[in-house]
C-alpha cells in the first residue's frame, strides 16, 4: 500500500512526523505538506500564482501553498504513481463539529476525496496536545481496517483522538457532527505604530454536543469517528423551496 500524507500545520509539525514514521511500518508513505503552518486554510486552492515544491528528502516534499494546494498537486502530477489512500494530520488540536468547514486538515482528506481516493483527516484534542503516538496507532489501525474492508466511495473519515495515552481509551465510536456555539468577540488591540488589529476570537464551546457527538465521544474519552459527506444541498427543503419561487 502507498499512502499519501498532508497536514495543515506544515511539514516541521511534530503530528505529521509522528504519524509518517507510524505509517512507514505498514506502508510506502510520501509525505507533500505546507511549508509553513496553513491552519483554518479550508478548501481553497491557489489559481492566481504559481505553486513552488521543495524536495525535503526522499519522498518528503514542501509546498508554499494550502492543505488543498499539496494534495491536488501529488495526485495531479507531482506523483508517478498514485497513492492508494490519503491522510492528512495528526492535527495538532481539535476538529470538532463545525471546526470542519475551517479545518486545512479536514480540506486536505477532501481534496483527496474529491479526486477519487479514500481519506481520513486526523485530530489531536486539546490546546497543548502531546499524545501523538495514540493518535498515529489509531490510524493505522483503521488502515488496516480498511485494506480489509473499504467504505462507501464518498466518505471522509473524520477521526478525533483524546489527548491521553492509548491504554486510556474508552473505545471507539461512529458519531455525528456536533455543533459549537458562536465564536467569541474578535480581540482588539494595537501594533507597535499605534494602528488598531484585530485577531479572530476563540471557537465557541460545544452547544450541540450531547450523546452521539463527536464532542461528547471525546469528553468520554473515545475516538470519534465521523463519516463526512460533501454534498452541501438540504434536500429536504427543495420541495418548501419549490413552493416559494413559484409564488
Amino acid at each position: 500500500m502507498k499512502i499519501l500524507v498532508s497536514n495543515d500545520d506544515g511539514f516541521l509539525a511534530t503530528g505529521i512526523n509522528v504519524l509518517t514514521e507510524a505509517l512507514a511500518e505498514i506502508a510506502d508513505v510520501v509525505v507533500v505538506a505546507p511549508d509553513r503552518n496553513r491552519s483554518a486554510a479550508s478548501n481553497s486552492l491557489t489559481v492566481h500564482s504559481p505553486l513552488r515544491i521543495s524536495k525535503i528528502a526522499e519522498n518528503r516534499y514542501s509546498v508554499d501553498g494550502t492543505p488543498s494546494d499539496c494534495v491536488h498537486l501529488a495526485l495531479t502530477g507531482l506523483l508517478d504513481d498514485e497513492p492508494d489512500l490519503v491522510v492528512s494530520g495528526i492535527n495538532h488540536g481539535a476538529n470538532l463539529g463545525d471546526d470542519v468547514i475551517y479545518s486545512g486538515t479536514v480540506a486536505a482528506a477532501m481534496e483527496g476525496r474529491f479526486l477519487g481516493l479514500p481519506t481520513i483527516a486526523v485530530s489531536l484534542a486539546g490546546d497543548r496536545p502531546t499524545h501523538f503516538d495514540t493518535a498515529a496507532r489509531v490510524v493505522t489501525e483503521m488502515v488496516q481496517k480498511l485494506e480489509r474492508a473499504v467504505l462507501a466511495p464518498d466518505i471522509t473519515l473524520n477521526v478525533n483522538v483524546p489527548d491521553r495515552p492509548y491504554d486510556e481509551l474508552t473505545g471507539v465510536v461512529a458519531a455525528r457532527l456536533g455543533f459549537r456555539h458562536k465564536a467569541e468577540p474578535v480581540i482588539r488591540t494595537r501594533d507597535p505604530h499605534g494602528r488598531t488589529i484585530y485577531w479572530v476570537g476563540p471557537a465557541g464551546k460545544g452547544q450541540d454536543a450531547g450523546p452521539g457527538t463527536d464532542f461528547h465521544a471525546i469528553d468520554q474519552g473515545a475516538v470519534a469517528v465521523t463519516p463526512l459527506k460533501v454534498d452541501l444541498t438540504r434536500h429536504d427543503s427543495l420541495p418548501q423551496l419549490t413552493e416559494w419561487l413559484a409564488q
